[in-house]
């Protein structure tokens, strides 16, 4: 089949071979998200003149939510059948169903993984840093936006979460030689993956320049709001392009899955820059040292 595109054809290799182990692209991407990630923060934590010794269990409790949130999300949202047919594979990167087989963890959510870091942030904030909780979403929005186009880049190496069939003449149609079988026959679709992360970079981007040249950070709650909105709106546009992720157990309409769950998250949003006005601090309080 003959594409006017710019990629054509999407069959990378797994991953990169190092002697007998294969490092997969998506661990890769992931490793990238939270590594990144961590030096982000560092910097954010130095401008903020934040005392260091509050990034390691930052970065712990956040590894936390994310891996454990955004696997049960996943099972809960997409796959509940998992908890009756192989239970111990929702908890461990290994199958039991055909006998003991190592599998890593092929279903995660976003979804899953902001509830539980809305959790694990909240223990954090007041049990360890001891600031607003708004005061630590603000900031960790701008960095799981990063986080996020890295988790999409990972996907788009693994040729899953891919979008529907394309006009074979658009530009952006692509062939995922790759896909899993249950997307049926290999037939230009869209990067779905790509317009996300695509996405998130902007978002990151727009917060940072919001969070270093405005105001806006001495208003607790505000950037976290408008990443919220932002962010989940994102998502909710690109799965009209996206093909179904597993069961589709929660529709609305037309809407799908990931669309229903995302609409709560941006009334939140909104709700969060509206109260933000009554969580405004000083430049001084704000970077008074622990």
């Amino acid at each position: 089949m003959e594409l006017d595109t710019l990629f054509k054809i999407w069959d990378p290799s797994k991953g990169l071979k190092l002697g007998p182990i294969t490092l997969h692209f998506y661990s890769l991407m992931f490793v990238f998200a939270f590594g990144f990630g961590y030096i982000l923060m560092t910097r954010i934590f130095k401008i903020d003149n934040v005392n260091q010794k509050y990034l390691e269990p930052l970065f712990t409790w956040t590894l936390i939510g994310t891996i454990l949130g955004a696997r049960l999300g996943h099972v809960i949202f997409y796959q509940p059948e998992l908890f009756k047919e192989d239970f111990w594979s929702v908890f461990l990167p290994i199958s039991t169903k055909n006998g003991l087989k190592f599998t890593g963890f092929s279903g995660l959510a976003s979804h899953g993984a902001t509830i539980a870091l809305i959790f694990t942030t909240l223990y954090y904030s007041f049990k360890i840093i001891k600031k607003n909780p708004l005061w630590v979403y603000d900031r960790l929005g701008i960095v799981i936006a990063l986080g996020g186009a890295f988790v999409r880049m990972g996907n788009f190496f693994n040729s899953e979460i891919i979008g529907k069939p394309a006009d074979p003449n658009s530009p952006f149609a692509l062939l995922f030689p790759q896909q899993s079988s249950e997307y049926g026959p290999t037939v230009p679709r869209y990067p779905s993956q790509l317009f996300e992360a695509i996405g998130y970079v902007a978002l990151f981007v727009l917060l940072w320049i919001l969070y270093r040249k405005t105001n806006k950070k001495y208003q607790q709650g505000w950037l976290f709001g408008l990443f919220f909105i932002i962010l989940w709106a994102i998502r909710f546009f690109v799965e009209f392009l996206k093909e179904p992720q597993g069961d589709e157990f929660i529709q609305i309409g037309s809407l799908n899955t990931g669309q229903v769950l995302s609409i709560p998250f941006m009334i939140a949003g909104v709700v969060i820059m509206l109260v933000s006005k009554k969580f405004k601090i000083t430049e001084e309080e704000n970077e008074k040292p622990e």
